[in-house]
């Protein structure tokens, strides 16, 4: 390291918007309240996640990831729509819809690329940093209220004044002293307009959220058969679920994406039914690869268009059903045999 003075938390804010990023806060690293991570686990609402239940000790404090952390850096960036096209995620008729974030490109890959080029400046002053945009071993919801950035609404989402809960977020944990945010206040106050909008009753106490309920999580991580009182309710959601965040009011006038490779995408917004139930493995590869769609893949797409689309089927739909009784995953073919009950 030169004789310069290491960077400090202006600094280092100004160069996270300078990458693109909405937000950036800083917060002291410490252990955090073990609570709502304890409370999510013994409760099952994990869903069988393992990777969840690995390594808790640094998800509760980063100083076991990077020992002599200090600070923890905390970025989001917007995915909300554009003001002047408020409906443009909403579905066609006949048609499946996709969660506002998955109508762009892979967030992973969007915000790791600008977290490491800020690690990268980072480590050039001498600091060691580890980075993560919801792959590692951190908290970034709740390291996100301590930095200040926003509160975590009734609905277990992050929600910020001006973007809402639209938001993705990263964090670096690092060992450069870096002056602290304030936490952000709760500002949900006696709203709780996210709790009944929820069509399958997922969100719990605590503002937890019980994956074994959630149609993002059978839809985007489980790969079994989706529960049939769970997709009857879904509404023609093939892959995440707005329905919380849609309700809020302080989404209504969210800032809209900055960064291009976020915003929504017309061939994103929407899958026709038969479209969907026609996807090969090498139709969705070409459509969809670098975005988020790509975690269900083929087989997760298709199986989730048997099971959420509107009932009875007919016509096409109902021909492609036929056909996929006898596809290679197992998934599609139980959902088959159900959708065609």
């Amino acid at each position: 390291m030169s004789g310069a003075a290491p960077p400090d938390s202006a600094a280092v804010k100004a160069r996270a918007l300078s990458l693109g990023f909405d937000l950036c806060g800083v917060a002291q690293a410490r252990a955090l309240d073990p609570g709502p991570l304890t409370n999510w686990l013994s409760n099952g609402y994990d869903a069988g996640l393992g990777y969840m239940r690995e390594r808790v000790a640094e998800r509760l404090d980063p100083r076991v990831l990077l020992p002599g952390a200090t600070s923890v850096i905390v970025l989001a960036a917007s995915y909300g729509p554009e003001r002047a096209a408020p409906d443009a995620s909403a579905p066609l008729p006949l048609s499946l819809s996709v969660a506002r974030y998955a109508q762009g490109r892979d967030y992973h890959n969007v915000l790791l690329k600008r977290a490491r080029k800020l690690a990268a400046w980072l480590r050039t002053q001498g600091a060691q940093v580890y980075a993560a945009v919801d792959a590692g071993a951190v908290s970034e919801k709740a390291w996100a209220q301590e930095a200040g950035l926003g509160w975590i609404g009734k609905n277990g989402m992050l929600i910020n004044r001006l973007f809402g809960s639209w938001l993705l977020l990263g964090a670096l944990v690092t060992d450069l002293l870096l002056t602290p945010d304030t936490p952000h206040p709760d500002r949900c106050g006696d709203c709780s307009a996210c709790l009944p909008a929820c069509p399958t009753d997922a969100i719990r106490d605590g503002r937890l959220i019980d994956s074994r309920r959630c149609l993002a999580f059978h839809t985007i991580e489980h790969r079994g058969p989706i529960p049939e009182e769970l997709a009857a309710k879904a509404g023609g959601r093939v892959f995440g679920c707005d329905a919380c965040q849609e309700a809020c009011p302080w989404n209504r006038r969210a800032r809209p994406a900055n960064l291009v490779q976020l915003k929504s995408q017309p061939a994103q917004r929407a899958l026709g039914v038969v479209e969907a139930l026609r996807l090969t493995p090498e139709e969705t590869e070409r459509r969809f690869a670098g975005t988020p769609l790509m975690r269900a893949g083929r087989d997760g797409l298709v199986r989730s268009a048997l099971a959420v689309a509107p009932r009875p089927l007919e016509g096409e739909a109902r021909a492609e059903a036929e056909r996929l009784r006898g596809d290679a995953a197992e998934g599609v073919r139980l959902e088959a045999e159900r959708a065609l009950r």
